[in-house]
């Protein structure tokens, strides 16, 4: 193990989503064991899901959080949201996640907040569509996460710049960005001008 991998596994933090106790019918009766749905991440890029099951819950935790680490994935981020508009899905559960602007934080709930929070997501607006089974919910939710895409990353593949491949109000508003807008104050100052005259 390098340096860097000590370092990423020191910072991940872990999330338990759901623990679940179940049952084994066998010849003597039933034999209990229990589930454990767990989410990790560094609350900046990287996150994984893992589920893990074993006779004792301190076990099936630890189980959970190997399983975890085997699928950490980086998440396409757009500032602190991300990048565009996707819906995740995983047998019958489908959950949209949205963009949201600067502010408005994590609408989410259950275990789509504990893997956008571990993901480094600030703001993002999430809804489930399908079934609210924890496990189908949070699976769906980094199917999401894992199928988004940069600007950069299409543009590459179609051959074409970034420019043409964003949509047209991002291009717009990126050269409104740009231009120097002198003009407004001025046109601030006239009403005021023409109020001190009435």
């Amino acid at each position: 193990m390098s340096m860097t991998e000590a370092t990423d596994s020191r910072e991940l933090k872990e999330r338990v989503i759901e623990i679940n106790r179940v049952a084994k019918v066998v010849k003597g009766g039933r034999r209990f064991s229990f589930t454990a749905l767990v989410v990790i991440g560094d609350e900046v890029d990287r996150v994984g899901l893992g589920y893990g099951k074993a006779r004792e819950v301190p076990l099936a935790i630890s189980k959970a959080v190997e399983d975890a680490r085997k699928n950490l994935f980086t998440v396409p981020k757009h500032g602190q949201t991300i990048t565009h508009e996707i819906v995740g899905r995983f047998d019958a559960a489908r959950v949209v996640l949205r963009p949201a602007s600067e502010g408005t934080g994590v609408i989410a709930g259950g275990g789509t907040r504990a893997v956008l929070e571990l993901a480094g997501i600030r703001d993002v607006l999430a809804k489930s569509l399908g079934t609210t089974t924890p496990i189908n919910m949070t699976r769906a939710t980094v199917d999401g996460l894992k199928r988004l895409v940069r600007p950069e990353d299409v543009a590459a593949m179609r051959g074409k710049t970034i420019r043409e491949v964003l949509p047209v109000s991002a291009v717009r508003a990126e050269r409104e960005a740009e231009q120097p807008q002198p003009a407004v104050p001025a046109e601030e100052a006239t009403p005021e001008a023409e109020e001190t005259t009435e």
